[in-house]
């Protein structure tokens, strides 16, 4: 994480966590504060011994709470919401920090030590909303391998891991695209993108390559200029001879950086078994698609998981 802390203590960003009172967030908050790499804003009533550099909201007694209610009503509006319900919503601590984001009073969220990925996620859509040049939201995971030959020095993009469970041709370009961008922003390199498969280059035959081999078809034609390579075999698209052997003259295999799984359940599988069996440090997952960013967090993660987050969720505010 180092890389990513230095070029994130030079941006200065803000970061909404809307769990303020949450210990793990106290304790993240205080290091973010303490070693210069965000001003975080926490979401609830300012407590008796509160670190230095670190700043509280209390949503009831904010002179914001008007502006956000505001804000939520006209986004939320044409599904039924009234001005009343807007403005209840808004008091809410999850939809409070979503809605700093979405008025530019933050730069970015995290959220989800207390509450679920479905609340936090829903709050990050209705109050920050969608990426006009995006077609979905998905998410990314950035693996710290231990062989620092693999990716780009030891990290690759691995996507998507949590949130569309089915994708089509469609909606894989999407991720890929999505992801490619992500790994620009966070890992400060061009992509080298594989679309990955149980097949490399025709070697099986089945409506689920099919499905990869159209995504790819899609990808040409909407992004001619990134570095795209597929249907690709996992080992093929991270080994070089493996790549070489079975994908000749591909200037993606055995140098992939971003992989693009067929669906959720081979994702996530994925970088479990990375992170467990291979030793590997798995960071995220970072939701793309959003117009800003608002981050979704573990129940059961660590101060240092939130650290991190924040971390990523300030570089990630860098995108154009």
């Amino acid at each position: 994480m180092s890389g990513l802390i230095e070029r994130a203590r030079k941006l200065k960003k803000t970061i909404a966590f809307p769990e303020g009172n949450d210990p793990r967030v106290l304790e993240a908050a205080a290091r973010l504060a303490r070693e210069g790499v965000a001003k975080p804003v926490l979401i609830g009533a300012k407590p008796a011994h509160a670190a230095e550099g670190v700043s509280f909201v209390d949503p009831a007694g904010s002179p914001r709470l008007s502006r956000y209610a505001a804000l939520y009503y006209e986004r939320r509006r044409a599904k039924g919401i009234t001005q009343m319900e807007a403005s209840e919503i808004a008091r809410r601590p999850l939809y409070f920090a979503s809605l700093m984001v979405g008025a530019g009073d933050a730069d970015g969220s995290v959220g989800g030590a207390v509450n679920s990925t479905a609340e936090t996620v829903r709050a990050a859509l209705h109050a920050v909303g969608p990426d006009p040049r995006a077609r979905l939201v998905s998410s990314v995971f950035i693996m710290a391998l231990a062989d620092r030959s693999l990716g780009h020095n030891g990290l690759m993009a691995f996507a998507d891991c949590a949130v569309v469970i089915d994708p089509t041709p469609m909606q894989l370009a999407d991720i890929a695209i999505a992801t490619a961008e992500s790994t620009r922003v966070l890992l400060n390199t061009e992509p080298a993108v594989a679309l990955l498969s149980f097949s490399t280059k025709g070697s099986g035959k089945h409506p689920e390559v099919d499905r990869v081999v159209e995504a790819l078809r899609i990808l040409q034609a909407r992004a001619p200029d990134l570095n795209v390579d597929g249907e690709l075999q996992a080992d093929a698209a991270v080994c070089e001879a493996v790549g070489k052997s079975k994908a000749p003259g591909s200037r993606v295999a055995g140098r992939a950086n971003t992989l693009v799984f067929p669906n959720l359940a081979s994702a996530n599988i994925g970088y479990k078994l990375v992170e467990r069996l291979g030793g590997a440090m798995a960071i995220g997952p970072f939701l793309q698609g959003l117009a800003k960013p608002a981050n979704d967090l573990s129940r059961g993660c660590s101060a240092e998981d939130i650290f991190n987050v924040a971390v990523v969720t300030a570089l990630q505010s860098e995108r154009g």
